[in-house]
This record gives C-alpha cells, structure tokens and sequence, in this order.
C-alpha cells in the first residue's frame, strides 16, 4: 500500500467502507426478513429465496461469515486510515486524534447506521440477491467460520443456551390476527371480517348463535287440524319443529315441502304428518361452535335443538346460524325483531326487539356491546339495570346510549338504540 498513489490508498479505505456497509446490510436485512413471508416466496419460485432461506436455516454460520468479515474491515480500515494520516502529515498526536475521530465517523456513518437502517428498511430487495455473494463466502471461509464457531459453541454450552429451540416460528391466534389486522389494503375489508370471525369462533357456543327458543317458528301437534295445515301453508322456514302440547315435548322435525306434497295430493291427515316427522337431533347446551359444525357434517343434520342439563330446549342452531358469524347475516333470512332490519334512520336511531341477540346486533349495526354474559339485549339491560324498569328509561353501555321503550312484568320488549357519536361525526365528515 506505501507505493500506491495517495488517491488510491484513500479509494482503498472506501471501498473497505463499502465492504463493510455490505456485511452490514446484509446482516440486518436477512434478520429482519418475515421467515413466513420468505417461505412464502421460496415456495413461488422467487429468485434468492430458497438460497436465503438456507442460509437463515444455519444462522451460527451465517452469523459467523458476516461478523468475521465485517470485525475483520472495520479493524483493518482504521489501521489503513491512521497509516495514510502519519505519511502524509507527519507523527504527532494531534494528527492521530483527528484521523481517529474521521475514522470512527467514517465507520460509524457508512459501516454500521446508514446500512442498518436501509437494510431494515427494505428486507426482501436487499437480503435476497444478497443472498448469493454470502453463501459463496460461506463455502470459502467454512474452515475459518468452522473454527471460530468452535469457540463460541463451547461458550454456548458451558451456558446451557439452546440455539436450536429459539428457532420455532410458529404464530399463536391472537398474533395470527394482529397480522390481519394489520394487513390494511392488502387485503379485501370482507376477507378480513371473515378471518377475524374466524379466529372468534374457538371462543362461541352454540348459546351465541341459536335462535332463541321464544322465537323457534314450532307447530303444536294437538292444535286444531285446519290451523295446523293454514301454519304449514304459510311457513317462512322449510323445515318446523313440532311440538306436542308444551315446546319442550319435541316429537320430531317437519319436512314443509314434502308436506305441501302430500297435501296436494290430499292425503296430508294427523297421523300422515307424524309419519312425515324425522327424528329431532338434540345437541347440549354450550357445545363449542367448530365441533357443532364438525357434528353437522358427520351426521348430515340441518337443524339441531339446544337443550340444557334439565333437557330444556333452549334454541335451535342450524349451519347456516354458524355461518352466519363468519360472513354476516344472509339476505334470504327472515326479518327478525321489533321495527325492520333497515338500520340507523337519518337521525342515527334503530328500534329493536329486546330479545335479538347481542352477538347479532352488533353485526348488525357495527356495535362493541359486550357479548361475554347475557345473550340477548333484554338480560344484558337487566343486568345493568338490576330490575325490570316500570316507564321508560336511558342507560348507556360502553359508548352506544340505549331506551327502553316498552316493558312488561317479564321483559324489555322495545329498545331504541342511538348511534356512537363516534361513528356519527366520522360520517358527516366523510359527507
């Protein structure tokens, strides 16, 4: 180096810098990378990803290649610099402070920060083609790397530190939907509801998505017969419970198009219909809603009757009530509760029943009520409220303000609900 020119000793010290800023980057981008991500791009095919993968696969040696080359030029370069300092400017310690102090800043600027921060920045464009270079050095420099590792693998185990199991990348549920939620225009918003209800399913029974027993559409089997047959006409629903004197006395589920078809034919009498009924499928209350759909699947049911430990029937839960909580509500189902399913009006108000879900409610209007106790609106304001209110009263429960409307001795009936001012004052902004 003495016999080179002064203009090439300094290119010399940049280039080492450059060097140097290359183990940096490429260390910082690789270890930022999305290991998922990178699988994900391995799998596709994209160029530099399965060699990068590879290397992140042996990060002792990966690790081992980077440091050794880059301890190994930041000690070289200010040897260079302070050499290139005293031949030019002569041996005093002014002139082996400065070259100190312009070293350290040079190696601190271009070596270690500006690289960091580019390569943490952008993981994917620089570790990838990065990717190649490394693992050529890697095969050169095995016996150094080799060596070194020997040492420091000899720490490790004097230690009782476990490389190996700090590798499982594995994501929990709840960071699963962190990235979800986080994945913004990535993703279509109806996509991202559906996995976000996904994730809230291992969480469900079947008490959060039945149809509550008062609302079952059922045909009492000892009711007049011409009443039976104007009810079976006028069904919403294409299969009826039915019922014999009290609910709780299920005799079986009523086929309505099969029905229809022996009345056509004018063969439909009482004993004819409790040929037509099949068994009722009962399932206990507070069955998880994944293994309830498993249990729809294995034993090719449609409708099933929730039933408590006193063999109570309690509500019915049918595939299409499941899902329902991942997709939102279908628009063939009938019009449930007081008032319609129109939604907020102009002046940010909804009325309905009290007895409507609190899990479809907030579906329904974009509501945060709490769903881990009552089911229903009635029993969570009669939990509030700690009694059945005589006239007319207002109660806010977390940022939505609710009024009763009409009450009786056994329930709310009639709740008027008023939008968050939140989502109100977000609306006349985007207006």
């Amino acid at each position: 180096m003495e016999h080179l020119p002064l203009w090439a000793q300094v290119g010399a010290v940049f280039v080492l810098l450059f060097v140097s800023g290359f183990f940096s980057i490429s260390e910082t981008a690789m270890m930022a990378l999305n290991r998922h991500r990178l699988k994900h791009l391995a799998n596709k095919g994209v160029f530099g990803a399965k060699t990068t993968q590879g290397l992140l696969g042996r990060t002792d040696e990966l690790l081992g290649v980077i440091l050794i080359g880059n301890n190994l030029l930041n000690t070289i370069i200010p040897v260079l610099t302070t050499s290139i300092a005293l031949r030019t400017f002569g041996s005093n310690n002014l002139v082996l402070s400065v070259a100190t102090g312009i070293v350290a800043f040079l190696i601190i600027v271009f070596a270690e920060i500006t690289p960091k921060i580019v390569g943490a920045t952008y993981p994917e464009k620089i570790a990838l083609p990065a990717g190649f270079i490394i693992a050529a050095l890697m095969r050169v420099l095995k016996p150094v790397v080799w060596f070194v590792n020997l040492f420091s693998n000899a720490i490790l185990l004097v230690l009782h530190i476990n490389t190996k199991g700090g590798r499982d990348q594995r994501l929990s549920t709840e960071e699963l939907r962190t990235i979800v939620l986080e994945s913004g225009n990535f993703m279509p918003t109806k996509h991202r509801s559906i996995l976000l209800n996904l994730f809230d399913l291992e969480n469900i029974s079947v008490d959060d998505v039945m149809i509550p027993r008062r609302r079952i559409e059922a045909l009492d089997f000892e009711a007049p017969f011409d009443d039976i047959l104007r009810q079976i006409e006028t069904c919403y629903h294409n299969k009826l419970i039915v019922y014999q004197g009290d609910i709780d006395r299920v005799l079986g589920v009523l086929h309505v198009r099969k029905t229809l078809a022996a009345l056509h034919k004018q063969e439909l009498e009482r004993e004819t219909l409790r040929e037509l009924l099949t068994e009722p499928y009962f399932v206990p209350s507070g069955t998880p809603v994944f293994q309830q759909l498993q249990y729809f699947q294995e034993t090719r049911q449609r409708t099933a009757l929730v039933v408590n430990e006193y063999g109570e029937l309690q509500g019915l839960v049918t595939p299409e009530d499941i899902l329902e909580e991942l997709i939102g509500e279908f628009t063939t189902s009938i019009p449930r509760g007081a008032g319609s399913r129109r939604g907020w009006n102009d002046e940010g108000e909804c009325i309905v029943a009290g007895t409507m879900p609190l899990r479809e409610l907030n579906r329904w209007l974009q509501l945060s009520l709490p769903t881990d106790g009552p089911k229903t609106l009635n029993g969570l304001l009669l939990e509030t409220l700690e009694e059945i209110p005589e006239g007319d009263v207002c109660v806010r429960i977390g940022d939505v303000h609710l009024e009763v409307m009409q009450s009786d001795d056994q329930a709310i009936r009639t709740v008027k609900v008023f939008k968050p001012k939140s989502r109100q004052a977000a609306r006349s902004a985007r207006g």
